[in-house]
């Protein structure tokens, strides 16, 4: 424990002397990186967390957490393997989807589409084509009624409006004479939908599951079975007992496999990431450990003074553990308050970033996700501030124990 006499000097050290100006502002910038390093780390690591929660979600609140794909791109014979799936432990749902890259054509222009067929039911109960129609309405999608919902990029693309007629090119068309004509059919735009995943808004193209069969000439097959279940992690695990049934007719593809790049990419960012901005910390901890040096070397004769006067080494230590362990404090409160402000404005700042620049710096092309998103591990959050503690109490070790051995007859020798 410090003690009262100690946090006396301790306060007046850490204000600046007579001739102390410089040891004042080598103080200053230590905490100022400190700041930063905090703000930008928990800013950092927050964004990515919420990059890879937002990605995820989105991911699987589309597509499921497995389909059993069909060999040829159709499965005949889906009503019992459904059944099958939906009996197994843990499974959540297994409903029939089609999915078929085709192209799609509106006021002259052509696109590359994926048409996806999914039931009524599914269309309706997917919470992230419900809760996104920025136009139009997905009630609006019945067998036969010959109507479509758009993802909004690819309305941008095409022009597209509510009420539009959107022409999908089937190129596996009818045989003529003169060879295989294009099957081209026309659908009314009933809804445009934007799920925050570019690639998604970009290409999709859903409509009812029988309007699907019809186009594609599938009967009553369809082209897999999307499956979720209660645990993602466990998925392969899961649905392993239904490996059998489909041998030589369909494969199991889940989330795992199809996104493990790019999700095996976004560990490796984020830890490369973390380790390079603790730089900016460590080059703090630096700033904070030269301070404390020239402070020592600046209250040489005051150190002797106090060691005539009875103080001893450990308070003397104590005194300067202190003044680097307040600085780095500081340092940590200001980021820690700059990081959270970040996050909260973090949109407005790349809006007006992009304006100043003329460029989109968050391009969704690129980026996948249409808004940047964050999520804030609170552990995490903790992990970064003790970090950012201990490294700036490490850094007080040995300017204190250089004060603590400093000899008061050597330094009084001459006064």
């Amino acid at each position: 424990m410090i003690t009262r006499y100690e946090r006396l000097i301790a306060r007046r050290y850490l204000l600046p002397g007579r001739g102390e100006g410089f040891i004042f502002l080598v103080a200053s910038i230590s905490l100022v990186a400190v700041a930063l390093g905090v703000a930008a780390l928990i800013a950092v690591m927050s964004v990515m967390n919420g990059f890879r929660a937002e990605l995820f979600d989105r991911i699987l609140g589309l597509n499921g957490h497995a389909v059993v794909q069909g060999f040829g791109g159709r499965i005949d014979a889906w009503q019992p393997l459904a059944v099958k799936i939906r009996a197994l432990p843990g499974v959540v749902t297994a409903t029939p989807l089609i999915e078929q890259p085709l192209m799609g054509s509106l006021n002259g222009r052509v696109e590359g589409v994926i048409v996806r067929g999914m039931t009524l039911a599914d269309i309706n109960g997917t919470p992230l084509l419900r809760d996104n129609v920025l136009a139009g309405a997905l009630k609006t999608l019945q067998p036969g009624s010959n109507t479509v919902a758009i993802g909004a990029r690819l309305a941008e693309a095409l022009g597209a409006h509510v009420g539009d007629q959107l022409s999908l090119i089937n190129p596996q068309g009818e045989s003529t004479p003169f060879g295989t004509v294009p099957r081209i059919v026309a659908y009314r735009i009933g809804a445009i939908f934007e799920v925050g995943v570019y690639d998604y808004d970009k290409a999709f193209v859903v409509m009812p599951l029988p309007d699907a069969q019809t186009l594609l000439r599938l009967g009553d097959a369809v082209g897999m079975v999307e499956v979720t279940t209660n645990d993602p992690d466990r998925v392969a695990e899961i649905l392993a007992p239904i490996a059998p049934a489909i041998v030589g007719k369909a494969v199991v593809s889940d989330w795992q496999s199809t996104n493990s790049a790019l999700f095996s990419a976004l560990v490796v960012d984020r830890a490369v990431t973390f380790w390079v901005l603790s730089i900016i910390i460590l080059v703090a901890v630096f700033n904070i450990l030269s301070s404390l040096i020239m402070l020592v070397r600046a209250k040489t004769r005051d150190i002797a003074i106090l060691r005539t006067m009875g103080a001893s080494r450990m308070a003397l230590m104590r005194v300067f553990m202190t003044v680097g362990t307040v600085i780095g404090g500081l340092g940590i409160l200001v980021g820690t308050g700059l990081g959270f402000l970040l996050l909260a404005f973090r949109q407005p700042l790349i809006d007006g970033a992009s304006r100043l620049t003329g460029t989109q710096v968050w391009d969704p092309s690129l980026r996948y996700l249409t808004d940047l998103p964050a999520r804030t591990d609170p552990m995490e959050v903790v992990g970064i501030l003790a970090m950012a503690l201990l490294l700036s109490f490490l850094a007080t070790l040995y300017p204190a124990w250089k004060a603590a051995s400093t000899d008061p007859v050597q330094v009084l020798r001459y006064e």
